[in-house]
């Protein structure tokens, strides 16, 4: 692209390269996002009526949308219930769209919870459940195991999110809690045949950590949730304790009688989101390069890792030759410290920015697939070489903001966060780096 006569904005970037390359990587997102919607994802997989009862169940942030798919692709009689977080709800004719709250849970999530479960109790071996699974399930069925309560549930919660445990050891931990999740949804569905329908959004995919695999089986046990309470310190009631030590809230696990039914399909994952995105960055003749769906760890860690590999890419076209676009998924973690608003992608963002320190040709977009970085209502932000410069012009300061986990202040001050409102779909977090080099690149 050749140069206008634009003042310069980003390094040696006019104001038409800027909003070129903005305008790109925004379209990534988009095309990840659209990629895994549940109005494309859900037709194909759906199951041959049964000579029975079809009973539609689901919970996730996606799950009404899904429901809404099911509907509208199925010709035969169809009862159920689904939960969401707030916001994400779909109209529906037959199926009954609950809403809760995410990522702490409420007493909304508590009914659904309970009228899911009773929505499958009493099914014959001739009835089907199908089941709509996507990420946020494990805070909207937040039914605690005997002995326990909301509130408990509640503060487990807040601390597993404030202390920097991944995503799966959160999930071990909420999977022993549970009166629903770890498999006990589906042995409540037996002897009925289940069908799970899920959109991922756990690292590698792994089925009992998308929304606590309340329809699978699960190979981790209660010392292994006690194991991740005691590594972070996460104070609990003494109930809690008692509970894990005792082994009475196990998983089911893979050989349990009640689990030989069940038929689960991924319809949409983070590396369909990643390859989507690549795809379009390919047609407009930029090289994309998918460096993982499963990146994990402290998401300032994440940045600083990324801003070398760029740099290097950028410095000496290794290992690969700008322009380029590197793209990344999975699910970062934030260990709380300060005081500000999250979120984990813009915490990301923000340490990327700090270590590149206005490295010229670098610009990139983070952001949550769902449209909801953290509990704000928004999905992420953009990074460019000029970031860091403009806040300190503005007397904000990036490192400041950063230990007070203020990343989405300090984006939304400069006017670069990315906003789409729920986007009834969730595929975890989607990261790309672009290595623009020269603005003739673009």
């Amino acid at each position: 692209m050749s140069t206008s006569n634009d003042p310069k904005l980003s390094g040696s970037f006019d104001a038409q390269s800027v909003t070129r390359i903005d305008r790109l990587l925004k379209d990534m997102f988009g095309a990840a996002v659209a990629v895994a919607q549940p109005t494309s994802r859900v037709p194909e997989f759906l199951p041959a009526p049964p000579r029975g009862r079809l009973i539609v169940i689901g919970a996730g942030k996606a799950s009404a949308a899904m429901a809404k798919a099911v509907e509208d692709n199925w010709s035969g009689p169809l009862e159920g219930i689904v939960v969401t977080r707030y916001g994400y709800a779909v109209p529906c004719r037959r199926i009954e769209i609950l809403e809760a709250s995410h990522p702490v849970p409420d007493a909304n999530g508590l009914k659904a919870a309970e009228r899911i479960l009773k929505c499958v109790s009493g099914l014959t071996a001739d009835d089907m459940v199908l089941c709509l699974i996507s990420g946020g399930g494990s805070a909207l069925l937040p039914l605690p195991a005997e002995g326990l309560t909301l509130q408990d549930k509640q503060e487990i919660n807040q601390a597993l999110l404030a202390s920097g445990a991944s995503i799966s050891e959160m999930n071990c931990v909420r999977r022993h809690l549970s009166a629903i999740k770890g498999g006990r949804l589906a042995a409540a569905c037996y002897p009925a045949r289940v069908v799970n329908l899920i959109i991922s959004d756990a690292p590698a995919d792994g089925l009992n950590d998308i929304a606590s695999g309340p329809t699978v089986a699960d190979a981790s046990t209660c010392a292994d949730a006690l194991a991740v309470l005691r590594r972070y310190a996460i104070e609990v009631a003494p109930a809690v304790i008692a509970l894990l030590e005792s082994g009475r809230s196990e998983s089911l696990k893979p050989d349990d009688p009640r689990l030989p039914h069940i038929e689960t399909h991924l319809i949409a994952t983070p590396q369909l989101a990643l390859e989507a995105a690549a795809k379009l960055a390919k047609e407009v003749g930029i090289s994309a390069h998918i460096l993982s769906d499963a990146i994990e760890g402290e998401a300032r860690d994440v940045g600083k890792v990324m801003a070398a590999i760029a740099r290097q890419v950028n410095r000496r076209a290794q290992p690969f030759t700008p322009p380029c676009v590197l793209l990344s998924g999975g699910e970062t973690t934030v260990t709380i410290r300060g005081n500000g608003r999250g979120g984990r992608n813009v915490e990301f963002l923000l340490s990327l920015g700090i270590a590149l320190d206005g490295e010229d040709g670098v610009f990139a977009i983070a952001g949550d697939t769902d449209g909801m970085d953290g509990q704000e209502a928004i999905a992420g932000a953009l990074l460019r070489p000029d970031t860091l410069a403009r806040a300190r012009k503005h007397d904000i300061h990036p490192l400041a903001s950063l230990e007070n986990n203020d990343a989405h202040g300090f984006f939304q001050a400069l006017g670069d966060s990315v906003v789409t409102g729920p986007t009834l779909t969730n595929v975890n977090d989607f990261r790309a780096i672009f290595i623009a080099a020269q603005p003739d690149n673009i």
